[in-house]
């Protein structure tokens, strides 16, 4: 930076910040300010002509100003002149006053850009800093059409200085940044991956900032960028403190280098052998002196340290392919469980619950279940005991369900009340997914709801109705369970909701009990009438006529009931109506058309759990679907083997959606045939001209191909013109299957016919195909019908 001369101190702006200062009152500094604005104006318009001194000082007053809140409405065009000086500070002050006060829709946006213009051509390197500078800072739309295409090669250039390729690279960013369409892609892109190697760590560091970004929209652009990557990572990581005297940060050599090139990395998947084991060195060395003793006491020294080897981890984890590496990094995750620095706490937590997803690590946490229930208990942060919830919800399996389930009902009577409703969801989600004896998914339920009854939802008492109806071996232990929770002498509405639906379904299965006969438990329930809101009424009397049907010998005390003003002549329309039909129902009805009318549920032909939904949506979409998928394209079962199935279920009886509280079903039985030789069968090529001729799976597909052992939908197929999505549901010997195809051209595919080819032991009944498919998403379904596996 040049050298300021003589007079540049700037007195008078000296003395007015001075006499703002000494003002005792607001309105003495108003009057004061007042005072100087008027003075500025008339030196601005006066007939002599200022210099570039005194533009400079009556330009930074008018700053000054308007950082103390005050509106400034000229001063601009002079602000504008003072680009063209040639002197650094008076162009400073310049461009310093349009980056704070001109906005992008100004009328003087082409003045200002032109006079960048000027400074960028003038190879000037502190004049080019400022423009960039500028351009960076104003970031408007106008800049970026302007500039966009000029930055990119002065970042390139091979006479830039290293000053300016930082300040371009940052520059560029942020165009991206705000108009990602208006910056080209274009050979700099490949030369611009090279700055890795520079010798300047500060234009290394800039322009990996400036990849990371680019990469994330166009990683094929920038695929080269890794092997790059890694080598300046590793020659980081293997030097001592000395050898980056300017770039080492109290010990730590280049530690926000290290962390951008670590995030850079992780845009990518596993390099190539050669490349990857490089990686895998710097990865264990990060490791490795974690482990060593600080070379200072200072807390900067160890968020240094300990930034690069979490983001090291982080890479870790998204390449998910090191099994060694994955479990030495949950061991030192696990350290910082019970570190004194609630931070690293945090981020432990946060990072184990994304290494619980992998199969090769998931073990490893399993290790630390008890620090975890330990921090669940002990710990004061509100926000580290939520994530200790993550985490235990993350390492659940079918060995330490009960476990955890206990923990987590056990903590929830203590919980804030801000993590309640999510403790709710995740409890009843484990509760259902990992229930071998459902006997112990009911109780939980029920236990569920007598500790945090305001935070049950509807969608878990639904789902526990839905569980109960669809399973014959748990109604008569649900419907003797909640007869004696009914009992409570205090009972949350939920509870009363559950066992009225209950008791209403399957309440002859306990009224052979003296101590449970019909009339208790009609009793019981109509105890609990008076308390409860209009909806837990209507669901009451809807209970009350279904005992009509199981137990005639209470159908006159409940006519009584209903019969009763305070239900035929209720306020509730809704009250009032049921009451009147119900009560005409019992009175003119059949036996045979009362049975028919009030039969038993049939079982819900629910797939997918509307809890789980909820935590998603309550979670957000990044959170909770990650870990759930990684479980449910795993081939691998964490357990060890595949889910053990109930021994009270038969493959002869109905199917129980409700098995699986998030939808992933049985797995359906092995085909007793003999195994296809090959996947050629299964994917028809839809633009060839023989209609029977067969393709085999594309490459790439076989990945695609492979989730449906254990989704029901998904994309199937997908090339540079056509997408083909899969959804298909089953029941027994019947399946329908519908198969979407989007077209990613931009022209239309015209006279579009596909053609199913079915195997010879299964019928298939198909939909009226599709003409032609216009956009991107037409489609057509087709139905599948009896005979074989499927």
């Amino acid at each position: 930076m040049p050298a300021v001369s003589k007079g540049d101190g700037m007195r008078g702006l000296a003395v007015f910040i001075s006499d703002i200062r000494n003002c005792k009152s607001k309105e003495a500094e108003i009057k004061r300010i007042n005072k100087e604005l008027a003075n500025i104006r008339s030196k601005f318009k006066g007939d002599k002509a200022l210099d570039g001194y005194s533009k400079k000082k009556y330009v930074c007053k008018l700053l000054f100003i308007f950082l103390l809140g005050h509106d400034i409405d000229f001063g601009h065009m002079e602000a504008v002149n003072l680009l063209s000086s040639n002197r650094y500070t008076e162009k400073q002050i310049g461009y310093l006053f349009i980056s704070v006060l001109v906005n992008s829709n100004s009328e003087l946006i082409r003045l200002i850009n032109n006079a960048i213009k000027n400074d960028l051509a003038s190879r000037n390197p502190t004049f080019m800093g400022l423009a960039l500078h500028c351009i960076a800072n104003v970031g408007s739309r106008e800049m970026a059409e302007a500039f966009a295409g000029e930055i990119p090669k002065i970042l390139v250039a091979g006479d830039t200085m290293d000053s300016v390729k930082q300040s371009a690279a940052l520059c560029l960013l942020r165009l991206y940044r705000t108009s990602p369409d208006l910056v080209p892609m274009g050979d700099w892109t490949s030369r611009v991956v090279h700055l890795l190697n520079d010798q300047h760590l500060g234009v290394v560091t800039a322009a990996t900032s400036l990849i990371t970004t680019l990469a994330q929209k166009n990683p094929e652009e920038f695929k080269t960028s890794v092997s790059l990557a890694v080598s300046r990572l590793s020659r980081i990581v293997t030097s001592a403190s000395t050898d980056l005297q300017d770039y080492t940060y109290y010990f730590v050599p280049a530690p926000w280098l290290s962390v951008k090139l670590l995030r850079l990395l992780q845009c990518y998947p596993p390099p190539d052998p050669a490349v990857r084991g490089r990686l895998t060195e710097c990865l264990e060395t990060i490791l490795n002196k974690a482990q060593e003793p600080p070379k200072s006491k200072k807390v900067q020294h160890s968020n240094a340290k300990n930034a690069v080897l979490f983001e090291a981890i982080s890479l870790i984890i998204h390449h998910d392919s090191e099994p060694n590496l994955l479990v030495r990094a949950c061991n030192q995750l696990g350290q910082f469980l019970q570190h004194r620095e609630t931070n690293l706490r945090y981020l432990a937590l946060e990072s184990m619950c994304t290494l619980a997803s992998s199969e090769f690590s998931h073990e490893a946490v399993k290790t630390h279940i008890e620090t975890v229930i330990n921090a669940l208990k002990t710990e004061r942060d509100v926000s580290v005991r939520q994530r200790a919830v993550d985490l235990l919800y993350a390492m659940c399996d079918r060995s330490n369900a009960q476990q955890i389930v206990a923990e987590m009902l056990s903590y929830l009577e203590t919980a804030d009340y801000s993590i309640r409703e999510e403790i709710v969801l995740k409890v009843a989600i484990l509760a259902e997914k990992y229930a071998v004896d459902y006997t112990w998914y009911v109780d939980t339920i029920l236990n569920l709801i007598r500790i945090a009854g305001d935070y049950v939802s509807e969608e878990v008492w639904y789902r526990v109705i839905q569980i109960v109806i669809n399973r014959d071996d748990v109604q008569g232990y649900a419907a003797k369970t909640v007869f004696e929770a009914l009992q409570a002498p205090a009972c949350h509405e939920n509870l009363v909701k559950v066992g009225g639906y209950i008791l209403g379904e399957f309440g002859n299965l306990i009224a052979g009990d003296p101590r449970s006969s019909p009339l208790i438990q009609f009793n019981l329930l109509h105890s609990k009438f008076h308390l409860c809101s209009v909806p837990t009424r209507a669901l009451l009397l809807s209970t009350y006529i279904k005992f009509v049907n199981l137990f005639p010998e209470v159908k006159a005390t409940i006519q009584d009931v209903l019969r009763s003003d305070s239900q035929l002549k209720n306020a509730d329309v809704e009250l009032q109506q049921r009451a009147v039909e119900y009560l005409r129902l019992s009175t003119v009805a059949s036996t045979d058309i009362l049975a028919t009318v009030l039969e038993e549920m049939p079982p819900f032909p629910e797939r997918e759990s509307s809890i789980l939904a909820k935590l998603k949506k309550k979670k957000g979409p990044s959170t909770v679907t990650d870990l759930e998928e990684s479980k449910r394209e795993r081939s691998i079962d964490v357990n060890g083997g595949p889910e053990p199935v109930p021994a009270s279920t038969s493959a002869a009886s109905t199917p129980s959606p409700s098995a699986d509280l998030l939808g992933l079903g049985a797995v359906p039985p092995a085909p007793t045939g003999p195994p296809p030789s090959s996947g050629g069968g299964l994917l028809v090529d839809v633009f060839s001209d023989s209609a029977s001729a067969v393709a085999p799976l594309a490459p790439g597909s076989e990945d695609n191909f492979a989730r449906f052992v254990c989704k029901n939908n998904g994309v199937l197929f997908e090339n540079q013109l056509l997408q083909i999505g899969l959804k298909s549901e089953f029941r027994q010997n019947l399946g329908r299957m519908f198969i979407f195809y989007g077209n990613k051209t931009s022209t239309q595919f015209l006279n579009f016919t596909p053609t199913l080819i079915c195997a010879d032991d299964l019928q298939a009944i198909t939909s009226e195909p599709a003409d032609q498919a216009r956009g991107p998403n037409c489609g057509r379904g087709c139905t599948g019908a009896t005979g074989g596996q499927h």
